[in-house]
């Protein structure tokens, strides 16, 4: 169908159509128009991501010179390709529409991982091996050494990329991971380069955070996309975790011990350059004095991504001469190594600023501010003149180089912590130095004021002014949407109290208390008697879940759950979870039933959809909070409190409740599904945790069911469950929760008259027209 969106013709592939959908449009379209940031929140399982898709697709055909590309951010590999599948439909429509193909390329990205075809490497399952051994094969003077001693293995499929792959466009169409991997081969091209290269021209790119977050790889990858691009961060409510994550070190002995052997290696090599080829260290010492150029170039034509670890000041200088010649790097990277070994030999915690640690690094072994910021810079230059084809190998020393351009970058927003122990371990010694980011805004800020808009999009963002916050930004609209139903399919129950009327929690100095134990497993008994297929259940910690489940196997508990259904459990291994996850399935597959133990924050509760008898119910026994005892959470939650004046409560019960819906979330996933949601503490009942629940939560939650006990919860579940064992049919839907055209104008039409006249359709026709003047900020890109 073609939608009128606010004068914009939007075409989506459906015959019919949600009305928060067409909300949702509504609102996109706005902020497109405004051209500047949004915070958009949609009930999961909606169809977002081919809402968003159409309009800005569309908006992009009628004014491409106002948005020149769409670039979507996802947070995993499944997540890409279901974004990719979405395209596909969308593409689909538009060619039986127009009776003839876009002319429009979109692709997706990842990492080598998943997109090498090469016959050996793509067997490795590590992603680090994998890059090794891609390097050993790929970088250019491997290939030189190559044309003196032919007998060296090469990568047929990079070699033909480099042939004739570079010239010859991928052509026009939707391209997966999986289809370009299957274009890679018949075509005998490297599909992980040539996917690298096609972003060049591609209109919609669809790859993981860390490609516009992480500077280190978005200087890289993203540096040459224009300003007059959308940006689109899906399932974006941990976007600020991802942030400080990217910008954010860990040094322990063994990386130390691993740098010290690196800057050996480097030595040699540097020696042995020196008596066979020295013009080459001499070169290098050359393009060091004339400083970095190239960054100053692409920064000045608009193509530089901002990169946090270095600064517009930096790129002003050239390379201080005490580290220019590779020996005498080689000698500052040792004495910072062994500085910092010193440090992690005190048995005391230390948490210092950056400033604060400069001063002490420069009366201890006299290293200065404006070398240390350099040496990462310094040491990938040292590398790429080596000719060090495995980048892998040297990890270790590449991390300390990050820490010490990161630390000697920033004053504020970063913290040095120093802790002779473990919070999980506290009596054996184990060192660990951290350089904690504080400041998400970090990260994300360069994002926000290159791009022409941002758009943070999920499920559960609530409470929307947060995010704004933490990242640093002004957005021009915020909203949250709520649920259409045609019928009470998500049914969310909070219970305080145990059947003996004992209230449960998990509150600190009750969450061990043997009666709330005990009405917890009761309660997961009870619900796998009457639920039918999936149940997940979700505990606030792996060590919480540990100890209740050993203390239900005492009790006999288990083996109650057990006589109604399987159990299984999420642990930290991913391959454990995974085997755990496929038994699962197949046994709600066959009838027979299962329950899963999982952990908020943990892999189930983030990128598992347990859709239909997947997950006809899911339980979170208690409210998840974080870990309160880490001091880095300490560091963060004061440096937010006294920058952002965003209390400490606030913050910790905005954590814990937006990782509560994300669970929640897992159960409902389209308006056909039908899902029972427990909130399994008496602190969900109070007004200012639901508050901080997404609209469509709190929208399906009367105050009649937030204050249950195990009985009458289970009585209601009952009765929704056999409400929703009837028959349900899409007309059912129809005007209510599913809307055809003539519905969509029909609603369109008593809104419009609703609504009074200001006459911004005609200003927003001549300010977008096509012999509009454009305004000063585009003309560049354009």
């Amino acid at each position: 169908m073609i939608l009128d969106i606010d004068g914009l013709e939007v075409l989506f592939p459906f015959e019919c159509i949600f009305p928060e959908q067409y909300e949702y449009m509504l609102e996109l379209k706005r902020v497109l128009d405004a051209r500047g940031h949004g915070v958009l929140e949609m009930p999961c399982g909606t169809g977002k991501t081919i809402s968003l898709l159409s309009v800005i697709l569309s908006y992009s055909l009628k004014h491409p010179h106002l948005v020149s590309r769409l670039v979507y951010c996802s947070r995993t590999v499944p997540e890409i390709e279901k974004v990719l599948e979405e395209l596909k439909v969308l593409f689909a429509a538009y060619h039986q529409e127009r009776k003839k193909p876009l002319d429009i390329l979109a692709i997706g990205l990842s990492a080598r991982r998943n997109l090498c075809i090469h016959p050996e490497v793509s067997q490795e399952t590590d992603g680090r091996v994998i890059d090794g051994k891609c390097q050993r094969l790929t970088s250019s003077f491997v290939r030189e050494q190559r044309q003196i001693n032919p007998i060296l293995p090469q990568c047929d499929f990079f070699e033909r990329f480099e042939s004739y792959g570079r010239d010859a466009l991928l052509p026009d169409g939707v391209y997966t991971i999986e289809s370009l991997r299957n274009y890679g081969k018949e075509q005998g091209i490297c599909p992980y380069f040539m996917a690298r290269h096609a972003i060049q021209n591609a209109k919609i790119i669809v790859y993981s955070y860390s490609y516009v977050l992480d500077p280190k790889i978005a200087d890289i990858v993203s540096k040459e996309i224009p300003r007059n691009t959308v940006v689109v961060f899906d399932e974006a409510h941990n976007i600020d975790n991802v942030c400080i994550q990217s910008m954010s070190v860990k040094l322990t002995r063994t990386t130390l011990g691993g740098a010290l052997r690196n800057l050996d290696t480097l030595s040699e090599e540097v020696e042995r350059i020196k008596e066979q080829d020295a013009n080459k260290l001499k070169h290098e010492y050359q393009r060091l004095i004339e400083g970095l150029k190239e960054a100053r170039l692409a920064r000045d034509t608009d193509l530089y991504l901002g990169n946090p670890t270095l600064p517009d000041a930096v790129l002003e200088e050239a390379v201080p001469g005490n580290i220019r010649k590779a020996e005498h790097f080689l000698n500052f990277m040792k004495r910072f190594v062994e500085y910092l070994k010193s440090r992690l030999r005190s048995s005391r915690v230390i948490s210092e600023t950056p400033p604060l640690f400069l001063t002490h690094i420069s009366r201890t072994v006299c290293i200065e501010r404006k070398p240390l910021r350099f040496c990462y810079e310094r040491l990938r230059s040292l590398l790429s003149t080596t000719e060090t084809f495995n980048i892998t190998d040297f990890s270790h020393l590449i991390l300390v180089a990050n820490f010490g351009t990161l630390v000697a970058t920033y004053d504020k927003g970063f913290m040095v912590l120093i802790e002779p122990y473990t919070d999980l371990n506290p009596t054996t010694l184990n060192p660990v130095m951290h350089l904690s980011c504080l400041d998400a805004s970090v990260a994300s800020k360069p994002v926000f004021e290159r791009f022409q808009s941002v758009i943070l999009t999920s499920g559960t963002l609530s409470p929307l002014d947060m995010y704004p916050k933490l990242l640093a930004f002004q957005p021009v609209l915020t909203v949250s949407l709520s649920m259409s139903l045609a019928r009470p399919c998500a049914c969310p129950l909070v219970i305080s109290r145990g059947n003996d009327q004992m209230a449960i929690t998990t509150k600190f100095g009750d969450r061990e208390d043997a009666n709330v134990v005990r009405n917890y497993g009761n309660l997961l008994s009870e619900l796998s008697y009457i639920v039918p297929d999936g149940l997940v259940c979700f505990f606030t910690s792996y060590t919480y879940m540990e100890s209740v489940v050993a203390a239900w196997c005492e009790q006999g508990i288990l083996s109650k759950v057990q006589k109604n259904k399987l159990i299984f459990i999420e642990t930290q291994d991913s391959c454990e979870t995974r085997l755990a996850l496929t038994n699962y399935w197949r046994a709600c597959e066959t009838g027979r039933g299962a329950v899963l133990l999982s952990v908020a924050r943990g892999k189930v509760s983030e990128g598992v959809d347990f859709t239909g008898h997947y997950g006809r119910c899911v339980v979170m026994l208690g409210l998840p909070y974080v870990y309160t005892q880490s001091r880095l959470l300490k560091l963060r939650l004061d440096y937010l409190n006294e920058n952002l004046q965003i209390r400490e409560n606030d913050f910790l019960t905005f954590d814990a409740m937006r990782h509560a819906a994300q669970c929640m979330g897992r159960a409902i996933r389209g308006k056909n599904d039908y899902g029972l949601m427990i909130f399994a503490d008496r602190r969900f009942g109070r007004v200012d945790k639901r508050k901080k629940l997404p609209k469509w939560l709190q929208d399906t939650m009367p105050d009649s069911n937030c204050n249950l006990s195990t009985e009458e919860a289970i009585q209601i579940a009952k009765h929704f469950f056999r409400q929703m064992g009837q028959p349900f049919r899409r007309e059912d839907q129809l005007g209510v929760s599913l809307l055809t055209l003539e519905q969509v104008r029909e609603r369109e039409a008593r809104r419009r008259a609703e609504e009074p006249d200001y006459g911004m359709d005609q200003e927003l026709d001549y300010e977008f027209g096509e012999n509009a003047e454009l305004p000063e900020d585009t003309m560049d890109t354009v």
